[in-house]
């Protein structure tokens, strides 16, 4: 209970409610009796019942007499000397756990029970980097001290080992059925389509294993050592599974493990499957047709067979015209030609062209060059040592400029075949936000355990961070996510000993409007 305002007869206090919870009044006993002159909420964390108290301070002091002295004589004194006392350490950033926490509770993750796979999932929405870096923020900000030990130790036990009880939860299948019942219910309760890819992620390292192996890299590193992460999500980019996979395997035979076994674990039926043409193939859509899926695929019309490419050209479509196909195989395949699709095709084949042209002038293209890698497929042997560039095989690719397919099985018009392959670019953000924002990659570390861990907190992370994006688009808000991370940096509280009574208090320090507007929009437009 707080000491009242002797001018005024008000001051804050707590009750606690039967469902736990406690709510915040500012009470007037002026009359004697005791009045509630308004209630300013309740909450069941510490830190939301203090940030209620202080607006209840607030409201006192607005509505006290402001020509008259509050607390008497002395206050300067009393002030100077307590603000004198104050230290570094008693002032702590408090921002990521009243952000970035909050909405891990409002998920479900708190239901992992454990502190530190807590601590180092705010740290990678925070400041991402290595793990050495979430000790240094533990202990300075925190007042939390792990050792390196105790985070590797960590890391090693976060998934399931071999010798491991199968039927003991491990943190990364609560994460996954966490998210997943949330991507349920953002979804309605049904999922209806789910989007599959895979992209490579790096190490600082030179030496392979069993897991870490050289292979087509999509970041552009292919002497480093790496992995493929393939990533299941449903409509809106919300999260279903993930999974690793050895660095030189093949993508398009993943597909069918991973959706059968993400299927099994999650009960979600027989969802329409989008991936791109990276996995098109004819064992993929046979095994998508025998299990009963119905399926999008993005395609390479102008890698089909000679039939199929024939049927296109004859088409001849102009920019704005869709049309259908049908393939051998009982599938028709959508294409469709767009002005701005035809643009970028004509720029980036003139691109390549201009690069050729370029080595064929510098002398450094030898017959070992002619292949259909890339522009390559535009040199041509003339005689037995000259080679050239072959401008007519270039202008006959025009024909093919702005020209899109997709291979599909299913009942859906050519425009929503369309429109849900287009969808695809969620999970192409999802990576770029776990590469970029996240910091997934480069890998560090060198044990399987702890590659699987660091990849669950990241995704942990995206999952956080996708709603809090969901939440700053619903309420309309300038915030972006990088300004986000950004505010939560300074939002602080300070933890002090009050001189007379000598009990420690704990609060969180006034924000600025945009502090205030990212809090107000977590704390209490979580159900826009």
């Amino acid at each position: 209970m707080g000491v009242p305002c002797y001018l005024c007869g008000m001051f804050v206090r707590r009750k606690v409610n039967k469902s736990g919870s406690t709510s915040v009044q500012v009470v007037d006993k002026s009359g004697g009796g005791y009045r509630v002159v308004c209630s300013l909420g309740a909450a069941s964390e510490e830190w939301e019942i203090q940030r209620l108290e202080a607006r209840g301070r607030q409201y006192v002091k607005e509505h006290s007499h402001p020509e008259l002295p509050l607390f008497g004589q002395g206050i300067d004194d009393r002030l100077e000397e307590l603000v004198s006392g104050l230290g570094n350490s008693q002032v702590q950033v408090i921002g990521p756990e009243v952000i970035y926490g909050k909405l891990y509770d409002e998920i479900g993750y708190g239901a992992v029970g454990s502190r530190m796979f807590r601590h180092l999932v705010v740290c990678r929405l925070f400041n991402p980097g290595s793990k050495l870096k979430t000790i240094d923020y533990l202990a300075r900000y925190l007042g939390e001290s792990y050792s390196p030990d105790q985070i590797y130790r960590f890391l090693d036990n976060l998934c399931h080992r071999k010798g491991k009880a199968s039927d003991e939860p491990d943190i990364k299948s609560l994460v996954e059925r966490i998210s997943f019942e949330k991507t349920r219910r953002e979804c309605g309760g049904r999922v209806e389509v789910v989007f599959y890819d895979m992209t490579t992620l790096y190490f600082e390292a030179s030496d392979e294993d069993d897991l870490r192996k050289c292979g087509f890299s999509k970041d552009g590193r292919h002497s480093n050592p790496q992995i493929f992460l393939g990533l299941l999500v449903a409509a809106g980019g919300n999260p279903i599974g993930y999974d690793i996979y050895e660095g030189n395997i093949f993508e398009g035979h993943t597909l069918m493990e991973f959706i059968g076994r993400m299927s099994a674990k999650f009960g979600f039926g027989k969802p329409i499957v989008v991936a791109d043409a990276g996995l098109l193939s004819k064992r993929n859509i046979a095994g998508l047709k025998e299990e009963g899926y119905e399926f999008i695929v993005g395609a390479r019309p102008r890698n089909d067979s000679e039939a199929v490419k024939k049927a296109i050209l004859d088409l001849g479509l102009k920019n704005g015209d869709v049309r259908v196909i049908s393939r051998p195989d009982g599938t028709r395949m959508v294409v469709s030609k767009t002005e701005s699709r035809t643009a970028k095709d004509r720029k980036t084949r003139q691109r390549g062209l201009d690069r050729l042209e370029k080595r064929l002038g510098s002398g450094r293209l030898t017959k070992a060059n002619i292949n259909n890698k890339g522009y390559n497929k535009y040199l041509k042997m003339e005689g037995d040592v000259k080679i050239s560039i072959d401008y007519a095989k270039f202008g006959a690719d025009e024909a093919w400029d702005g020209i899109k397919g997709y291979v599909t099985n299913t009942s859906l018009s050519n425009e929503e075949v369309i429109a849900r392959y287009s969808d695809l670019w969620r999970i192409e953000r999802a990576f770029r936000m776990n590469k970029t924002d996240l910091l997934v990659r480069p890998i560090f570390h060198r044990l399987r355990n702890r590659i699987e861990g660091h990849i669950c907190i990241c995704f942990t992370a995206y999952t956080i961070m996708l709603e809090l994006d969901r939440l700053l688009k619903a309420s309309k808000s300038d915030i972006t996510l990088a300004r986000a991370q950004q505010i939560t940096r300074s939002m602080y509280q300070l933890t002090y000993v009050l001189p007379q009574s000598g009990y420690t208090k704990t609060t969180l320090l006034r924000m600025d409007e945009e502090q205030q507007e990212l809090y107000d929009i977590v704390t209490y437009r979580h159900k826009c």
